[in-house]
């Protein structure tokens, strides 16, 4: 028998267009029925703000630190906020930080899984904790030795980059600042830890990538609501092309793997047949993680330090200062090399970087509540309940002027006391343990974060040797707070710049 035709009315209700609004109508109504909770006793202040679902989440993006500190002023240093469908418990006291790290009913993988499954399509994850701890693993290879390696690769890779650039006549080449370190920083990135195509068309291979990555990052933050990825335009379509060139089959035409690279594959193939698409998944995330915040920091310090010639004046003077010691000299070409401990010797360098980091990184520390648990607090216990995300938020510390004197000012030298790194902080006249928090804390700090600040050293040092940068815009760049509560907030405009070959080397 054929089937019974539909009648004429629920024709429309059944086309794609019709169960797409169906879902839309759903998810609306779902998320009305979320934001209707009110406060039990026992549990810090909340507050939802008057839109369904968003709650505060516009007025938080619009001035993180003055609203934060209003509401502080207002309720304390615990309250819970609506924001984007989720309630979140921020804890602004950083003497609380440790107490909320150790709490055994927080958990941090729970809420990276979500994540992973909702920005990558990583599904196995959320079943499979023994995948999950041999991925972790893999980390101990960008410490160490193996950071060492890595460093080597950086070296080579900036050498390809800009080695052609030295051999030109040294005539102001304009470019737009975020552009050139997007470009820098994902090419250099990539070679590093993935190596370099096989094919002839590498150049053609590493746009290509680099373009759909970096559409593919500007949708993060819808990724990460509960917004289905099917109505977020052509992003799912884009997430599916950039997990193919990612495939098993498909980095096998890639040579020059990192160690750490080559570990994550072999675990991945125990647990997935070898032609499984969510392998390139798992490396769509380890690439993100490996760019995403390094490019801002790029910028942010570039930025900085051409508004500041003072400082870029500084660095110039230790960096000669280096290389003298180390009897190298400026020749033809692209000829220093910098050892990792030299790097570190580099303590205005360093200084400079952490300044960026403390300006323009609005991180949150966040922990899914996997049961009922009680929060102790200097002013009383507050009950969190099951389902719920608490959150440390260290950019309020980062602003605090009773910590860091004009806090709003960029300061390159705020971090080195008598030539020295400095490490003396105070709140309240104790001694802070933590002071700058932008790659986390605990066992969530983030694992890359050797790998990424000695790769924006390493980019520093060869545009502070080796070129003259100018500034062209005069106006005030500030940040976008389009990703206020994941990682470092990019600029809410390009620059421009002018760069050269310095004239004299000796």
């Amino acid at each position: 028998m054929g089937r019974l035709p539909l009648e004429p009315w629920l024709q429309p209700l059944l086309s794609p267009a019709g169960l797409a609004l169906a879902a839309a109508l759903l998810l609306l109504l779902l998320l009305w029925l979320r934001g209707r909770r009110t406060r039990r006793p026992g549990e810090p202040p909340l507050l939802k703000g008057w839109l369904p679902y968003f709650g505060l989440a516009l007025k938080l993006q619009k001035d993180p630190i003055g609203f934060m500190r209003t509401l502080q002023n207002q309720h304390g240093d615990t309250f819970t906020l609506l924001l984007g469908g989720k309630y979140i418990t921020f804890i602004l006291d950083p003497y609380q930080y440790q107490l909320v790290m150790k709490n055994q009913k927080l958990s941090f993988r729970m809420f990276s899984k979500n994540i992973l499954k909702k920005v990558f399509s990583i599904q196995k994850l959320m079943t499979d904790d023994d995948l999950n701890d041999e991925l972790h693993d893999c980390y101990k290879l960008l410490q160490g030795k193996s950071l060492d390696l890595l460093m080597e690769n950086v070296t080579q890779n900036l050498h390809q980059v800009f080695e052609p650039k030295l051999f030109k006549t040294t005539n102001w080449e304009m470019a737009y600042l975020l552009t050139f370190c997007s470009s820098v920083i994902f090419e250099t990135t990539f070679a590093t830890i993935y190596g370099k195509s096989a094919a002839g068309d590498r150049k053609e291979f590493i746009t290509e990538l680099k373009n759909d990555f970096f559409k593919f990052d500007a949708k993060f933050i819808y990724l990460l609501s509960d917004i289905p990825i099917e109505l977020l335009g052509n992003v799912k379509s884009i997430q599916k092309k950039l997990i193919r060139h990612l495939t098993s089959e498909n980095l096998a035409n890639i040579q020059g793997w990192s160690e750490v690279v080559q570990m994550r594959q072999d675990i991945l193939e125990k647990y997935y047949t070898f032609k499984d698409f969510e392998i390139g998944a798992h490396h769509l995330g380890f690439l993100w993680a490996s760019v995403a915040n390094t490019i801002p920091t790029m910028f942010w310090t570039i930025y900085y330090l051409l508004r500041h010639p003072e400082a870029m004046a500084v660095l110039r003077d230790e960096i000669d200062h280096l290389l003298q010691s180390t009897g190298q000299k400026q020749g033809s070409g692209f000829s220093i090399h910098i050892t990792r401990e030299q790097l570190d010797s580099l303590v205005y360098l360093e200084s400079a970087i952490l300044e960026a980091l403390r300006l323009c990184s609005f991180s949150s520390i966040i922990r899914f509540v996997q049961e009922d648990l009680t929060l102790p607090s200097e002013t009383g216990d507050y009950l969190i309940r099951k389902g719920d995300l608490v959150a440390i938020f260290p950019p309020l510390m980062h602003h605090d002027p009773e910590i860091f004197e004009a806090p709003e000012e960029y300061q390159f030298d705020r971090f080195v006391e008598n030539g020295k790194k400095k490490t003396n902080f105070f709140k309240g006249g104790k001694r802070l343990k933590h002071y700058v928090l932008p790659f986390g804390m605990g066992a969530s700090k983030c694992p890359g974060r050797f790998l990424a600040i000695n790769e924006i050293k390493q980019l520093l040092v060869v545009l502070l040797t080796y070129f003259d940068l100018e500034i062209m815009d005069d106006k005030p760049v500030q940040l976008d707070y389009g990703r206020f509560l994941i990682g470092i907030q990019y600029p809410d405009s390009d620059v421009l710049f002018r760069y050269k070959v310095k004239s004299q080397r000796s």
